[in-house]
């Protein structure tokens, strides 16, 4: 594992802190809040930019999206073929993966475009990112406070 991978130096706050700072510095000319945003907006790249997460495994490449609900953060992570996330935990809350594409493995199991992974907090995972047409793949990672737990109805 690489010295620079540590899944929990950045808490629930710790992120939020990291947002408000970029969009702070940024000094877009209008709120986020108050107009539609997309990732290719030309007032965007640059906060984009300082949202670049630097604590993560070789291989890799992840961004903090601009914008945080009460009870969740997102992050784009960008993986190469056969490239490793070692083992490890979230202990800040629980997490989702959605695989926008290329693909993932974990467990014996395949995820593929359009499948999700659920992760509650605390618990362990290793996953590797699968070698299919050379082709990198693409997760979108939902972060959610430890305070606000998942509540599921079965």
């Amino acid at each position: 594992m690489n010295e620079k991978f540590k899944p929990n130096s950045c808490t629930f706050e710790d992120g939020i802190n990291r947002i408000n700072s970029a969009v702070t510095a940024s000094k877009l000319k209008t709120s986020l809040k108050d107009k539609i945003s997309t990732s290719q907006d030309a007032d965007l790249k640059d906060l984009l930019d300082s949202l670049a997460v630097t604590n993560i495994p070789d291989n890799f490449q992840k961004w903090q999206l601009p914008f945080y609900f009460d009870r969740a953060q997102f992050y784009i992570s960008v993986g190469n073929p056969g490239s490793i996330v070692p083992e490890h935990s979230h202990n800040d809350g629980d997490g989702i993966r959605y695989i926008v594409s290329g693909s993932i493995e974990y467990n014996g199991k395949s995820l593929t475009t359009g499948d999700w992974m659920y992760i509650p907090r605390g618990l362990s995972i290793l996953f590797r990112w699968a070698n299919l047409e050379l082709q990198c793949a693409i997760v979108i990672n939902a972060a959610v406070h430890k305070n606000h737990p998942t509540n599921f109805k079965v």
